[in-house]
């Protein structure tokens, strides 16, 4: 783990802010980070809207991030009000506040919620455990673009065009324009947001959930966004877990 992450801090030192640039001449830079693992995430349950904080594991994760990225100089931390997100983005802009001496404003919104899953929320989804009452529960995975969800929450569209409103919003927003700023938010939503930028945007899933504290590095500029580095976890390969996947059918049968 101690060689990786000498590795990591050398790769954000590459890719800092150019000082001898004049601050407007800069593009935005967003860090676009998932959520640390939580109770649920760790039994392999739907979690969607329901208000998970973060077990141990996941505060470790999003406090390894954090500083792998101290010498980042973020200006904002917008988040998903979910406590599971909004306590990943307090804890991994920390070392950035300590080494800067300053302290980075919180801003939540709502836009970046999770997939709602209504009453299907809690249940589980795992080969061991599956109890999703949903004979299309793959669709999720394998054709996400059409899934519709339980009939009390949302389909993955729904999540597309709210995320999207938020994305365009800020990355128009000549407030930010300059700024660097860590968004804390969630796996399919994540995905939503920033399948206009996939190289292949056919794959929403872009091969799998997005792992814990994985984070998407973007500049945009003008209204225009790109990413520059994608899924980069700053913690040992080892503790990467996919709770999230396809199950055979008869699990679901």
């Amino acid at each position: 783990m101690y060689s990786r992450n000498l590795f990591v801090l050398d790769f954000v030192r590459k890719t800092p802010r150019v000082h001898s640039l004049q601050r407007e001449d800069l593009p935005m830079r967003l860090y676009i980070i998932r959520h640390g693992e939580t109770k649920l995430n760790a039994l392999g349950c739907l979690q969607g809207w329901t208000d998970e904080p973060l077990n141990k594991s996941g505060r470790d994760l999003a406090v390894i991030t954090g500083e792998a990225l101290k010498e980042v100089p973020f200006d904002l931390v917008i988040t998903s009000p979910l406590k599971r997100a909004r306590e990943t983005g307090e804890l991994a802009v920390a070392a950035s506040e300590a080494f800067f001496g300053k302290k980075i404003p919180v801003i939540e919104d709502r836009r970046l919620m999770e997939f709602n899953w209504g009453s299907w929320e809690g249940l589980c989804c795992l080969e061991s455990n599956f109890e999703i009452p949903d004979p299309n529960y793959n669709s999720f995975y394998t054709d996400p673009f059409q899934y519709q969800g339980a009939p009390d929450g949302e389909s993955v569209a729904d999540v597309m065009k709210r995320t999207a409103d938020f994305f365009n919003e800020l990355i128009h927003n000549p407030a930010y324009e300059d700024k660097t700023i860590l968004i804390a938010t969630h796996g399919c939503a994540l995905r939503a947001m920033l399948n206009p930028l996939y190289e292949n945007k056919d794959s929403f899933w872009q091969e799998r959930v997005p792992y814990n504290c994985a984070v998407t590095i973007i500049d945009a500029k003008e209204g225009q966004a790109k990413i520059i580095d994608k899924d980069r976890i700053y913690y040992d390969e080892s503790l990467c877990f996919d709770h999230y996947k396809v199950v055979s059918d008869n699990v679901k049968s």
